[in-house]
């Protein structure tokens, strides 16, 4: 795994969104186990506190499950992995539709642009 960190923003923060992107789009998969805390700190050059603390976290939320004396795995719960992905959507939502507002788009003119641009995607994608 590598990474460009922001400095505006906690490593930790960073890191579980990486992975839950990781756990959204496939690459990594329900009941996966996940590099140790000395193995990603080691690969992404930073304090292992900040992994161990990534960890906790993801832990908390039910995305990641630690199974005495055999590690960290992604969970199997497919309900968890949708809620991620909900989460993670509203929040592009959000900044989509914020962004758009400061620009002086209405709601209905926001609604237009985002159908044509759906429409013109799947054009494209089944030529």
């Amino acid at each position: 795994m590598t990474m460009e960190f922001d400095n505006n923003q906690p490593i930790y923060l960073q890191i579980m969104n990486h992975m839950k992107r990781q756990i959204i789009v496939g690459k990594l998969k329900p009941g996966d186990k996940i590099d140790s805390v000395r193995e990603l700190a080691a690969e992404l050059q930073i304090n292992p506190n900040t992994i161990q603390r990534t960890f906790q976290e993801l832990e908390r939320e039910g995305i990641v499950e630690t199974r005495r004396g055999l590690g960290r795995y992604v969970t199997s719960e497919e309900s968890t992995i949708m809620s991620i992905k909900k989460e993670m959507a509203g929040e592009l939502l959000d900044r989509f539709v914020i962004g758009m507002r400061e620009l002086g788009f209405e709601s209905k003119d926001i609604i237009t642009i985002v159908s044509e641009a759906v429409s013109e995607k799947d054009k494209k994608g089944s030529e």
